[in-house]
């Protein structure tokens, strides 16, 4: 059993190295500046480390289309109009043997520089996870740095017919590709693409629209399914031994744990095949899927294909409603339920890339009005947690910066520099000394949150019991708005409570017999708790004559370490 919970600080390191304060809508890298693999300094990554972190997911390190012309140094010239946004999707592939130019201070030393970012990561003791983008490719694909032996994707299509096997994409043929984009966007359209290839949202149509993914092209894993989905996985088709190559290229430069984007679109069988031959070179390395179908996260971790699934539809999307005040807290207990003996396999987070910032206006305004999800989301078990870049500040995402709009998310598509990262990173120095009193306040409450739940057994390795049940009937709690729970470990019991409500809110908690024979804890019937969170907090002392009454704060909550006299 690991000794330690795996907590993820995900970040973009175009945005978060950028020292360009200026941002122009819709600006050039030259204009707005971009940040680098450099710029991940020794500093900051011991920061991370203290800051309760084991692993950080760089985001956008593989080679991806851009509008930036990097023509002098061989890499092939692209289309602007094909393109969302200057700097282009991280997950628009367009060399999977390459790292992305724009990273890199000396660009012909690029992969050299993203090899050192490597180094300095494990130095400071922290592991390294990046994406690994298998079902789809940008439209312009083609590697420039692919090994002597590797045949590049649709190099050896045959282009004639709708579907093969071993083809690398799909086709349809007699059609010109005609992506439906607003008239302004066609002004200056050059890229020409015949015959059109299967838009990356499995849209199978010459004519995607700019509201599918028009910039990328799925890639073929040997199904059919313009003829019933059916499936031809004999012999081994050419993109599964490609996509091999590929992880085992990027296993050997040490990289500790990949994320797989959209994983359920692609072949349940490839994984079958290909992860125990990647964990046949690296034992270590985990697997991370985005997985977003309930139904089919047990198929994935049969037998330890995946090491965790996204948790999106599960505990995200309840937590998130019931912080806003949409859905009862005791909607939790039966989210839980749903995924049962798998949840210490799921992965939970309150932010990421796709989703919206905590503190923008929709969602809830405030950084530390997600205090109370934070607390259950990294307490609730022994799974893996993730914290994306500028959450733990507040990072409110409400800036329109060009393709992505003012939509309450951090771009990934535009050249930017985020106001928060910015301050924090201080001219290289990656010190709180130009955040402000709020934002200190609330980087210093997710240090303390996941030291807590690194150093306690109870929360690394030990039971869980929902107290939900017991309180549906007591008075003094509110099981709307409060979610209290215990976890335990040998002779150690946590007693975690959550408020979900705009205003303070003060409740006692039932705890039945039950919950302390099944923690194998001996009840003396006097005992104290002491807070981990806010440690000026006075230990509350209780007996069965006089319970324990908890005071907590609007959209906080606290963790306490119960002891009997």
């Amino acid at each position: 059993m690991q000794e330690k919970k795996i907590f993820i600080y995900q970040l973009l390191p175009r945005l978060i190295g950028n020292s360009v304060s200026r941002n122009l809508f819709s600006g050039t890298i030259d204009e707005n500046g971009c940040g680098k693999f450099n710029d991940i300094t020794e500093n900051l990554l011991r920061k991370l480390k203290n800051n309760g972190y084991t692993h950080v997911w760089y985001i956008g390190i593989l080679a991806h289309a851009s509008t930036t012309d990097y023509t002098a140094f061989g890499i092939p010239k692209e289309f602007p109009e094909i393109i969302k946004g200057k700097a282009g999707s991280p997950y628009a592939v367009r060399d999977y043997f390459d790292v992305d130019p724009d990273l890199a201070m000396n660009i012909s030393d690029r992969m050299s520089e993203f090899e050192e970012l490597v180094i300095r990561t494990h130095k400071a003791g922290l592991k390294v996870i990046i994406d690994f983008v298998p079902n789809h490719v940008a439209r312009n694909y083609r590697s420039v740095s692919k090994p002597h032996e590797i045949v590049d994707f649709g190099e050896d299509d045959d282009t004639s017919v709708a579907f093969s096997a071993q083809n690398n994409f799909y086709y349809l043929p007699g059609h010109h590709l005609d992506i439906q984009l607003p008239p302004d966007k066609m002004i200056h359209f050059t890229y020409r693409e015949y015959p059109a290839r299967v838009t990356g949202n499995d849209c199978f149509t010459a004519t995607p629209t700019q509201f599918d993914w028009y910039e990328t092209i799925k890639l073929n894993y040997g199904v059919d399914y313009m003829n019933g989905n059916r499936t031809h996985f004999t012999p081994i088709p050419d993109t599964w031994k490609k996509m091999k190559a590929i992880l085992l290229f990027w296993a050997e430069k040490e990289v500790d744990g990949f994320r797989c984007d959209m994983a359920e679109m692609v072949p349940l069988e490839f994984w079958q095949w290909v992860v125990p031959q990647i964990k046949e070179k690296s034992p270590k390395i985990i697997f991370l899927a985005e997985i977003y179908n309930p139904s089919a996260y047990r198929d994935y971790l049969e037998n330890n294909i995946f090491d965790y699934i996204y948790d999106k539809v599960g505990l995200y999307d309840v937590l998130r409603d019931v912080a806003c005040g949409y859905r009862p807290s005791s909607d939790i207990t039966f989210t839980l339920n749903n995924v049962g003996d798998i949840q210490h396999k799921m992965l939970n987070f309150m932010e990421n890339h796709d989703e919206q910032r905590i503190a923008s206006d929709y969602f809830l305004k405030e950084g530390e009005n997600g205090k109370a999800a934070m607390i259950v989301t990294c307490s609730i078990n022994s799974n893996p947690v993730m914290v994306y870049a500028g959450q733990e500040l507040g990072e409110r995402g409400m800036e329109e910066e060009g393709y992505s709009g003012k939509n309450g998310r951090t771009t990934i598509y535009d050249y930017w520099s985020v106001d928060t990262l910015h301050r924090w990173k201080n001219n290289g120095k990656w010190n709180n000394k130009r955040l402000t009193k709020k934002e200190k306040e609330l980087q210093h409450f997710y240090k303390r949150l996941l030291t807590v739940c690194n150093v306690e057994d109870s929360i690394t390795r030990g039971k869980f019991y929902d107290l939900m049940p017991a309180n549906y009937d007591n008075k003094e709690f509110d099981s709307t708005r409060l979610f209290a729970f215990l976890r335990g470990y040998e002779k150690e019991l946590l007693l975690v409570v959550a408020n979900f409500d705009h205003e303070v809110n003060e409740c006692t908690v039932h705890i039945p017999p039950h919950a302390l024979s099944f923690m194998n804890i001996e009840d003396t019937g006097e005992g104290k708790l002491t807070p981990l969170l806010e440690k000026d907090d006075d230990e509350l002392l209780f007996t069965y004559n006089f319970p324990f009454r908890i005071k907590l704060n609007p959209h906080s909550g606290e963790i306490y370490r119960i002891s009997f006299l």
